[in-house]
């Protein structure tokens, strides 16, 4: 706040210096002096809508957090819905999902998109790069699941999503990575894996062939990487001004359209049966269109490293659901993975331990500030 302050009397000052050697004496040197403290007042008040600090920030960091836990959430349906249809193939799955998602978020978002035209026209590279990781990961996460398994292909595809973006952040932003980030990143990375190995090892049934599960772990590494790229370059374009439903249609739309060659080729059993074209519907409309309306909310108020953190809330989700809505059973060790999980989620989203970094993150704040 008092950044702000001491920026607003600094333009002021500097706008009265000029306009009282160019307007000297007189009425227009007053006017000329209520004139440049009027711009300095607009330009701070700017200034703190865009940068928020103090406890405006801790509340918008509150809102971005359960946006991202929401969005984790209807994510976490997704394995479960795609067991109602199991002759659909997971490039056809992928492609329905993200790619009419992706198309349905364009859309909807066609105003903010059409003004923010001349900002994404500057920033291509950065939607490029996005689009195509749009186009990759469920290409990439839906075989990851059908080679590796649901657990294993789930885990690797979320759970090594943080630490890319950590490595994503630390290199293109020089973003330092906080203590409170590391121990809950920590716990949620530990938790994945015990639900990973708790559900790879309380089923017989899985992959015959140790080449596939090999195959499927890659796939997920793929997937996780990125997820992490498309995460970092959404949060990229909503930092530097960009409506967030603009950043996000712009990224999901064109990445949605790279997927409408697949879903042709791959396609055919979604329109076999009315249950494969309600599965393909509700992935395409709930989870991904909905889900990241909200996931895109939450990037305009946390990093693409808390975000992806925080959706480890899905594979604990997708474990939870596999027990209650298709009768799975769930080991101990599933369970205490599941009580990792939320205790990572605990410690990102505690007043506490964000009250605590507080100052870090409005450094964080200024440094973004100074890039634009």
């Amino acid at each position: 706040m008092n950044r702000d302050g001491e920026g607003a009397r600094t333009g002021a000052e500097e706008v009265d210096g000029r306009d009282n050697v160019s307007h000297a004496g007189g009425g227009s040197g007053y006017r000329a002096d209520q004139s440049g403290r009027a711009t300095a007042a607009r330009r701070s008040r700017v200034s703190r809508a865009r940068f928020p600090t103090g406890a405006a920030q801790l509340g918008s960091a509150r809102v971005g957090a359960v946006c991202v836990l929401a969005a984790s959430l209807l994510w976490a349906t997704t394995g479960t819905a795609a067991s109602f249809a199991p002759d659909v193939g997971p490039l056809a799955v992928g492609a329905m999902a993200m790619g009419v998602g992706g198309l349905l978020q364009a859309l909807l978002a066609a105003g903010p998109i059409a003004r923010h035209a001349r900002q994404l026209r500057d920033r291509r590279g950065t939607v490029l790069v996005g689009a195509i990781s749009v186009a990759l990961y469920p290409l990439a996460f839906y075989s990851s699941m059908r080679l590796a398994g649901v657990a294993v292909g789930t885990a690797v595809s979320v759970g090594m999503a943080p630490l890319a973006s950590a490595v994503i952040e630390r290199v293109a932003d020089r973003r330092r990575l906080t203590r409170r980030w590391r121990f809950g990143a920590a716990l949620g990375l530990l938790g994945t894996v015990a639900i990973c190995v708790a559900e790879a090892t309380g089923h017989a049934s899985g992959p015959d062939s140790a080449g596939a599960a090999a195959l499927g772990v890659g796939l997920g590494l793929l997937a996780a990487s990125t997820y992490a790229v498309y995460s970092w370059a959404a949060h990229r374009l909503i930092t530097g001004g960009i409506r967030a439903r603009a950043a996000m249609g712009a990224v999901f739309g064109l990445g949605g359209l790279g997927l409408v060659p697949v879903l042709i080729a791959t396609g055919g059993p979604l329109v076999g049966s009315w249950g494969n074209a309600a599965v393909g519907a509700y992935m395409a409309v709930v989870p991904m269109f909905a889900g990241y309306v909200l996931f895109g909310w939450g990037l305009a108020h946390v990093t693409a490293s808390t975000a992806t953190t925080l959706s480890l809330l899905e594979p604990a989700g997708a474990a939870v659901l596999a027990v209650v809505v298709v009768g799975e059973r769930l080991p101990p060790l599933g369970w205490v993975g599941i009580a990792l999980v939320l205790g990572c989620l605990a410690v990102l989203t505690s007043p506490a331990w964000r009250g605590r970094t507080m100052a870090r993150a409005s450094s964080d704040r200024a440094l973004e500030r100074a890039r634009l």
